[in-house]
C-alpha cells in the first residue's frame, strides 16, 4: 500500500484559499486520486472480500473476520449484513466491467440466502437476525425491524439492475409490499420500526418494563421514530425507484425524501436522530457522520425523483456538511468527529469511525463538484480527508479498513475487517462514487484563476 500513502501524503501541499476550483483539484490531480480509488477498491473486493467472505457450507457471507482477514467464528446470521455485502457485490459488478460476470456471481450467491434462508416463510418478512444455523433462535428473539428490511430493499434492486434476475426483484418488491403493509403510518407518513413475527407494529413501550424490554433492535423506544432508519429507507426506495416504475414506488419515494429533508433534517445543519409518532423531536446529539450521510442520499433521491437540481434539497444537503464541517471537522489532522452537539460546544466523541470518514469523502466530493466553482472549502476538505483515511484507516499491513482510529489516527480495538456491523458497503459505495465524480472533474475543462485574484 506504500503508493497509497505517497499519494495522499503529497495532499497536504494543497493550495490555499481563494484558488478555483480547478487548481484545487487539477485535471492531472482527479486523475491521479482516481487512479488511487479505483485501484484501493478493487484491492478491497477482489483480493480480499470476494470469493473469501462467502460462506460456501452455510451460504451467506461470513460476518467476522480478523485483521489478517482470517475466519473467527460468527455468533450469528444478521440480515443487515447480509444484504449489504449482496449489494456491494452488484455495484462493483456495475462499476468495474471487466468484473461483471465473476461478481453477479456473488450477487446471486447474497441473494438466494437472503430468499431462502433470511426470509420468513411462517411470520412473512425477513428474520432481523437467526442463529448460525439459520434457524430462529429465542435467545435472539423474532422481532423484525424495518432497517434491516429496507436493505433487502436496497440490495434486491441493485441485484436486479446487474444480473436481471427476476428472483432479485421479487426480493426486492415483497420487502417493500411487507413494509407497506405492516410498517407504514398511513397517518404521520414515514414507518413505524419494531415489527412483531406476525407484522404487528409495535406502536407502544411499556413503561413498567425494564429498560430493555422498552426499545427495539435499534435501541430506540417502541413507537417511536428514528433518523437512522428512515436514512436507509429513502435509499433503499431510491434503488427500487430505478428497477420499478409503479406510483406507489415513486409516492413512498417522495414521502420519505421529503420526511428526511424537512422533518428529520433541521436548521442550521443538523439531524434529530429520535422522533415522536408524529414528527417530534426528541432532544440527542449531533451525529456528524449521518449528517454527512444524508447530505448525500437526499440528492441521491431527487435525482432518483427526476429533480436533481431541486433547490430546497441542495440546501438542505449543503447545510449538513456545512454544519458538519463548523462542528465535527478537524481541521488538524483531518477527518470527521463521531459526535457533539448540535452547536455550542465542541465535539465530545472525538473518535474517527470508518464509516463516517467513508461517507465524509463522498459527501465532500458532492459539494466540491456542485459548489467548487464559488468555494474551494469542499476541496481542500476532500483532500484532507482523503490524507486521514489513506494514512490511518487503511491497513498497511494486511490491507482494508481499520474500524475505529483516535483523533491523531492511532487504531482502537483488534482492527478486525469485518463484523455484523461492519461491511464493507460505506468504504466501497463511497471509493465508487467519489472515482466516478473524479472522471468527471478530470474531463472538466480547466479554469484558470484571474490574474488579479487574491490569494491568502
Amino acid at each position: 500500500m506504500a503508493w497509497l500513502l505517497i499519494g495522499a501524503a503529497s495532499v497536504s501541499a494543497a493550495p490555499c484559499l481563494r484558488e478555483t476550483r480547478a487548481q484545487v483539484i487539477s485535471r492531472e490531480k482527479a486523475a491521479q486520486l482516481r487512479t488511487q480509488m479505483e485501484e484501493l477498491v478493487r484491492q478491497e473486493l477482489v483480493r480480499h472480500w470476494y470469493p473469501h467472505a462467502l460462506d460456501k457450507d452455510k451460504g451467506g457471507f461470513h460476518q467476522t473476520l480478523a485483521r489478517d482477514w482470517s475466519y473467527v467464528p460468527d455468533e450469528n446470521r444478521f440480515l443487515v449484513y447480509q444484504a449489504r455485502m449482496t449489494w456491494t457485490a452488484s455495484a462493483f459488478a456495475a462499476f468495474a466491467p471487466g468484473h461483471k460476470d465473476e461478481f453477479r456471481g456473488y450477487v446471486r450467491h447474497g441473494v438466494e440466502f437472503l430468499d431462502q434462508v433470511m426470509r420468513d416463510e411462517s411470520g412473512g418478512g425477513f428474520h432481523w437476525v437467526l442463529g448460525v444455523d439459520g434457524k430462529v433462535d429465542p435467545r435472539l428473539g423474532d422481532e423484525k425491524h424495518v432497517y434491516g428490511t429496507a436493505f433487502v430493499v436496497y440490495a434486491g434492486s441493485k441485484a436486479y439492475e446487474v444480473t436481471r434476475d427476476e428472483r432479485a426483484l421479487k426480493l426486492a418488491r415483497d420487502a417493500f409490499d411487507w413494509l407497506e403493509k405492516h410498517a407504514h403510518d398511513a397517518k404521520n407518513g414515514g414507518y413505524f420500526e419494531a415489527v412483531r413475527r406476525d407484522g404487528t407494529p409495535v406502536i407502544q413501550w411499556d413503561e413498567k418494563a425494564p429498560l430493555q424490554q422498552r426499545t427495539d433492535r435499534l435501541g430506540v423506544y417502541y413507537g417511536f421514530k428514528s433518523m437512522n432508519s428512515h436514512i436507509h429507507l429513502l435509499e433503499a426506495v431510491a434503488e427500487l425507484s430505478r428497477v420499478d416504475a409503479s406510483p406507489l414506488v415513486k409516492q413512498r419515494l417522495r414521502e420519505v425524501h421529503a420526511i428526511v429533508r424537512d422533518r428529520i433534517a433541521v436548521e442550521p445543519g443538523a439531524l434529530n436522530l429520535y422522533l415522536t409518532a408524529d414528527w417530534q423531536a426528541i432532544p440527542a446529539h449531533d451525529s456528524f457522520g449521518h449528517d454527512v450521510e444524508t447530505a448525500y442520499l437526499l440528492v441521491e433521491a431527487a435525482e432518483a425523483l427526476g429533480e436533481p437540481d431541486e433547490p430546497r434539497t441542495w440546501h438542505m444537503a449543503r447545510r449538513l456538511v456545512d454544519h458538519a464541517l463548523d462542528w465535527g471537522w478537524d481541521g488538524e489532522y483531518g477527518g470527521f468527529y463521531d459526535k457533539g452537539e448540535s452547536f455550542n460546544g465542541e465535539a465530545y466523541a472525538r473518535n474517527k469511525v470508518w464509516w463516517t470518514q467513508a461517507e465524509g469523502l463522498n459527501a465532500l466530493m458532492v459539494m466540491h463538484k456542485k459548489f467548487g466553482a464559488e468555494t474551494d472549502r469542499y476541496g481542500k476538505a476532500f483532500l484532507k480527508q482523503w490524507e486521514f483515511i489513506a494514512n490511518h484507516l487503511i491497513d498497511p499491513q494486511f490491507g482494508g479498513w481499520f474500524g475505529e482510529t483516535t483523533r491523531e489516527g492511532r487504531l482502537i480495538g483488534d482492527g478486525r475487517k469485518a463484523t455484523q456491523w461492519k461491511a464493507n458497503y460505506h468504504a466501497s459505495r463511497a471509493l465508487m462514487n467519489v472515482a466516478t465524480m473524479l472522471r468527471e472533474e478530470g474531463e472538466r475543462p480547466e479554469r484558470r484563476a484571474p490574474a488579479n485574484s487574491n490569494r491568502e
